[in-house]
């Protein structure tokens, strides 16, 4: 049985990763900040974490004992600059998305690098955004967001040159815009179809992946 571990878990998309990912026979570690938040009858595996805490992380590593990881699946995120344009930006709110967005995910990705390592599968997944790719950003509001994005993407470039010898794939992909409670009412695809493809993708990556920064549907999203 493959085993995912899901950060966010407990509402939107990653609610959902742990849905299908628990549908489809997988053994799922679903993580949040607040256990409360995450459903002690779905099923699964319930831990707590805070991406954004070093300690936390290494609780969390110490406790999975000699636990293999498949698929580590970075999926926690915020945006606290929605809809906000240049003259009124709040550079703390900034800060935030770059500490949850940029240094999270590859704080949590250093942390259970040996988790993933022992694996069968190898693979670490993070959850973009194509709002943080610089050709096309041609949109105004949630720059804080749309640079934290580009940040983690260039991040995770440079950790994926570096695990590469250990047959680690590492891969950015975006979920399309989703109808959650960040993207919206108005959103394109709902949940299940939008992770649908995202799993479709990660069941048919290749070490030839690592590196990439795809979409929902398999396609190349550019830089």
């Amino acid at each position: 049985m493959s085993t995912v571990l899901i950060t966010g878990a407990g509402r939107g998309l990653g609610a959902e990763f742990a849905r299908q990912f628990l549908t489809d026979g997988w053994h799922v570690i679903g993580t949040a900040r607040d256990l409360a938040a995450l459903d002690d009858g779905a099923g699964y595996q319930r831990e707590r974490l805070d991406v954004s805490d070093d300690t936390s992380v290494a609780a969390l590593a110490k406790t999975l004992g000699g636990t293999a990881i498949d698929v580590l699946l970075n999926n926690a995120g915020i945006n606290l600059s929605l809809g906000v344009k240049f003259g009124s930006h709040n550079y703390d709110d900034w800060l935030e998305e770059y500490r949850i967005n940029t240094l999270a995910p590859l704080r949590v990705a250093e942390g259970l690098v040996e988790h993933v390592a022992r694996s069968e599968r190898k693979q670490m997944v993070f959850i973009s955004s194509q709002t943080g790719s610089n050709t096309r950003n041609t949109a105004s509001g949630s720059p804080g967001y749309r640079a934290s994005k580009a940040a983690l993407n260039s991040g995770v470039r440079s950790v994926a040159v570096e695990l590469a010898p250990r047959a680690i794939t590492c891969v950015l992909m975006h979920p399309g815009w989703v109808q959650t409670d960040m993207g919206g009412s108005d959103a394109d695809l709902d949940m299940s179809t939008s992770i649908q493809g995202v799993r479709g993708v990660i069941e048919n990556l290749t070490p030839a992946d690592n590196g990439r920064f795809l979409n929902y549907d398999g396609s190349e999203i550019p830089w």
